[in-house]
């Protein structure tokens, strides 16, 4: 791509709050321009941020790369779709079933994607944190949970930041999450399984979104906590994102890539 050409970048969900921040974040940026916006069918027509909104056919034409922050069903369609054409994607939805995330790692054989829970930094450094801690800190004598809190209107839980962060903890103990995963909690069971990871979670509000990872020992507790105060700070990310992964080879990435960090 010559200095002179703009990144042309494309948003899925449009509507919703996430897909309107990221788009902001493109129009404030050098070097793109904001070249489609696509919902639901009954959207298209519509004009946002200057944009008439498209259909998914007309921003793959359009674009070089799509950030996407929707549903799972939608991800995993606009995935088989992108893997026909040439557009890179930058997936944030969380909540996908097994099926839609083996339709995204498939689409990841023909074109690049970024796919994270979370696109901040420091939500990236608190899950690099984690595993470190969870190396250090044995299974036998420390209980890891996850908790965490966001708006009244997030339907998936635990959210998609709170699982990567799980997957962090338990590759640090050397073992896969859905190994050490516990049930939701409710009335009256058998005491905590030593070496399980557990998850807390809230719902309320306008909460932008709240992770702990918590170590618990019998006379200590080690907790490592993000919070967020503005949705731009994962459409900034996003955004990042997308400019690192146009042009890159095919595969299926995450934001360790992105940022460079090594676990």
């Amino acid at each position: 791509m010559s200095a002179e050409r703009l990144l042309e970048v494309g948003v899925a969900g449009a509507s919703g709050a996430m897909g309107s921040a990221v788009a902001q974040v493109v129009l404030a940026r050098d070097g793109l321009r904001l070249a489609a916006l696509y919902d639901r069918p009954e959207s298209r027509g519509e004009a946002r941020h200057g944009v008439v909104l498209s259909s998914a056919a007309e921003a793959l034409s359009l674009c070089d790369v799509i950030i996407d922050f929707s549903t799972g069903a939608a991800s995993a369609a606009l995935a088989r779709a992108a893997a026909a054409g040439r557009s890179a994607l930058v997936i944030g939805s969380t909540g996908l079933s097994q099926a839609e995330e083996a339709a995204v790692r498939e689409a990841g054989e023909r074109v690049a994607i970024v796919k994270s829970g979370n696109f901040s930094l420091g939500v990236n450094v608190l899950a690099g944190l984690a595993a470190q801690a969870a190396r250090r800190l044995a299974a036998e004598g420390w209980d890891i949970e996850i908790a965490e809190a966001h708006h009244r209107r997030k339907r998936d839980a635990p959210s998609g930041t709170a699982l990567m962060l799980a997957e962090a903890a338990a590759r640090g103990r050397g073992a896969r999450l859905a190994d050490l995963a516990l049930p939701p909690r409710d009335g009256i069971g058998p005491e905590r399984p030593r070496g399980g990871i557990g998850f807390s979670v809230v719902r309320g509000g306008g909460l932008v979104g709240e992770h702990s990872v918590v170590f618990a020992a019998e006379d200590e507790i080690v907790t490592l906590s993000h919070s967020a105060r503005d949705r731009r700070l994962f459409a900034r990310g996003a955004v990042e994102a997308a400019v690192w992964v146009a042009g890159r080879a095919t595969g299926l990435y995450d934001m360790n890539d992105v940022l460079g960090f090594v676990e």
